[in-house]
């Protein structure tokens, strides 16, 4: 957003030499022998406002704020949706300022979040939801989720999400969309069911086959006729996923 900004202003840009990201906290590097820094407002040794904004520092001058309008990610409102019929908690970690986040929790409809956290922060919130029983799904696609990300039990990146963040992720979607997510959670669920059934079938078929072959009622061509029903049948219970 910022390059594309200052390219419809007419801003050159300036080489910046030495760039590292600090998780959490922002960009900085060295321009005409000064630091340089782009990032959290605290960082940059100023207060932060209540609106999302991204603070630079050259080093010279005193910090300035860019602000931001954000945009839900395609597919975020009707997944929050989707999980909270199913009855599952959602809850929203940002590092993002507490009058930014608060707003857009309160257009997704969450009940539940926290602001201005760090890398570590979230990934500290995670584990506590873990040692209280929480079975966690964690979404993310930042270099500030990849902690989080690492910590939960399942975690789910977007394809425009950072190298880091996609490599900490269980499943990548293909698109940026999160609306997969909903369906992906009722395929594994049912999975699970059929998973399940078919191990209650299997103890089932060897609870009645076994006593035969022992007391030697079964013979070869049963045996073998036995065995064929019993896979085909564990294969179309597993084909009604479809």
């Amino acid at each position: 957003a910022i390059a594309d900004n200052a390219a419809r202003l007419g801003i050159v840009p300036a080489r910046v030499d030495g760039l590292r990201e600090v998780p959490g906290l922002g960009i900085e590097g060295r321009h005409a022998g000064r630091t340089v820094r782009l990032g959290r407002a605290e960082w940059l040794g100023t207060k932060a406002g209540a609106d999302t904004a991204t603070w630079l520092c050259d080093g010279q001058n005193a910090p300035i704020a860019i602000p931001f309008t954000d945009r839900l990610r395609p597919g975020a409102a009707a997944l929050v949706s989707a999980l909270q019929a199913e009855g599952l908690t959602v809850v929203l970690l940002s590092g993002d300022t507490e009058g930014a986040v608060s707003h857009m929790a309160a257009r997704l409809g969450i009940a539940d979040w926290q602001a201005a956290m760090l890398p570590e922060a979230k990934a500290a919130h995670v584990a506590a939801l873990r040692s209280n029983g929480a079975h966690v799904l964690m979404v993310g696609d930042g270099l500030n989720d990849t902690a989080a990300l690492a910590s939960a039990d399942v975690s789910i990146s977007p394809a425009s999400a950072l190298d880091a963040a996609r490599a900490a992720s269980d499943i990548v979607l293909l698109g940026t969309s999160l609306a997969p997510i909903a369906e992906a959670l009722r395929i594994a669920r049912r999975s699970t069911a059929r998973i399940r059934e078919n191990f209650a079938l299997a103890v089932g078929y060897n609870a009645i086959a076994v006593p035969f072959a022992v007391m030697g009622l079964a013979t070869p061509l049963m045996a073998a006729a036995a065995m064929s029903l019993s896979s085909i049948t564990v294969s179309l219970n597993a084909l009604r996923l479809r």
